[in-house]
């Protein structure tokens, strides 16, 4: 399950305690009672979006957490799903049809040599 998260204030707090007054990450974590990774994923998150502190008058909680969280974009649909069946029929993984129709997969020959 998902971990809830932390309100901006809480997020804004970990910023300002990480870049303004220097602690650690550890220090952080006990001063906001919020677990170490959850510190380091939003610093490294603050990090990408290029946040530094103090945080421009200007931006507002939705933008902050627009540029935190950003949507995932959905792959398009020619990227996603299956390969050409052609695709997959080609090369020398396959082998033979069993009787059921199905391809087989080649196994490489067993040696002495495979054990040692």
């Amino acid at each position: 399950m998902a971990n809830r998260r932390l309100s901006m204030r809480k997020i804004k707090e970990v910023l300002r305690l990480h870049q303004e007054i220097g602690l650690s990450e550890r220090q952080i974590a006990k001063s906001c009672d919020i677990s170490r990774s959850t510190v380091k994923e939003y610093l490294h998150r603050a990090q990408r979006a290029g946040l530094n502190w103090p945080l421009p008058s200007d931006l507002d909680d939705a933008q902050l957490e627009n540029l935190l969280f950003p949507l995932i974009q959905p792959i398009a649909p020619e990227k996603s799903g299956m390969p050409p069946l052609d695709y997959l029929y080609q090369g020398e993984h396959f082998g033979d049809v069993d009787s059921y129709g199905a391809l087989c997969l080649k196994r490489s020959p067993m040696t002495t040599a495979s054990f040692s």
